[in-house]
C-alpha cells in the first residue's frame, strides 16, 4: 500500500516536470523509476519540436562543458607527470643517452645489414635522437646519409627541405628520394605520415658490429635460461 502511495505521487510528479518541459533524463534525477516506467506513464505528453532543439542545443553545451573539463583535468596531470619526470632526469648523461639508443635500435633499427647503421621513422624528434647518439659513437654528421619515403601527392621539394633543415643535414646527404605511387591521403594514419617517412644512413662496419654485439650482449642477459 505505501509502495503503491509512493508510486503515485512519482507518477504524478513526473508528469508535472513532462508538462513544464523536460526530459527524461532530467525527470529520472528526481523521479527513481526505470526509463520504461517512464515510457509508460508520459507516452502522451511528447515534447514539442521547439522543446526538443532547446534541449538538443543544452545537451551539446553540456558535452562541450563536460569535454573542456576533462581537458583541463587531463593537462593539469599531465603537467605534474612531467614536472615529476623533469626532476628525476634534469639531465642526461653521455652513458644514459648510450644506453637509450641501444635499446631503440634494438626495437626500431635496421639489423640487416652488418656495415650499415640504419633508422627509418616519421618522427622527426627520434631521428634527431639517433643523430645525437651517433655522434656518441664517434660518427661525424657529414658521413650521414638521408633517404626520404613520399607519397605521390606530396612536394617532393618541400619535404626535402623540411626534412634537411629539421634534422640540420645539408641537402647533399640526400639520395634521390623514394616516390610511393600512391597518395598519402589514401592512408588510414594520414597525420604520422605528414612529410613521408625519413631513414639515416651510416656505412660503417666497425660501428655497426660494435651496436650488433652490445645488443646481443644486452639480449642475452634478458634472455630466459635455457635459450629461446
Amino acid at each position: 500500500m505505501v509502495r503503491m502511495k509512493a508510486l503515485r505521487k512519482e507518477k504524478t510528479e513526473a508528469i508535472r516536470m513532462r508538462q513544464e518541459g523536460a526530459s527524461y533524463s532530467q525527470i529520472r534525477q528526481k523521479v527513481s523509476v526505470s526509463k520504461s516506467s517512464l515510457s509508460l506513464w508520459l507516452r502522451d505528453l511528447p515534447l514539442s519540436s521547439e522543446r526538443i532543439n532547446e534541449l538538443r542545443g543544452h545537451n551539446a553545451v553540456r558535452i562541450e562543458r563536460y569535454r573542456e573539463t576533462r581537458r583541463r583535468t587531463r593537462e593539469s596531470r599531465w603537467t605534474n607527470v612531467r614536472e615529476r619526470i623533469a626532476k628525476e632526469f634534469p639531465k642526461f648523461t653521455g652513458r644514459e643517452l648510450l644506453i637509450a639508443g641501444l635499446f631503440l635500435y634494438w626495437g626500431e633499427g635496421g639489423k640487416t645489414k652488418l656495415t650499415t647503421t640504419t633508422l627509418s621513422n616519421t618522427d622527426p624528434a627520434m631521428l634527431l635522437f639517433f643523430i645525437r647518439w651517433l655522434t656518441l659513437l664517434g660518427v661525424s654528421k657529414d658521413r650521414l646519409r638521408v633517404h626520404v619515403h613520399l607519397y605521390a601527392d606530396m612536394d617532393v621539394q618541400k619535404e626535402l627541405k623540411y626534412w634537411s633543415e629539421t634534422l640540420g643535414l645539408p641537402r647533399s646527404s640526400f639520395r634521390k628520394p623514394y616516390i610511393k605511387q600512391s597518395n598519402r591521403t589514401d592512408l588510414t594514419y594520414v597525420q604520422k605520415f605528414t612529410h613521408g617517412t625519413c631513414n639515416v644512413i651510416f656505412e660503417n662496419r666497425d660501428v655497426s658490429e660494435y651496436i650488433l654485439q652490445a645488443l646481443d650482449y644486452i639480449r642475452s642477459t634478458f634472455a630466459p635460461k635455457g635459450g629461446i
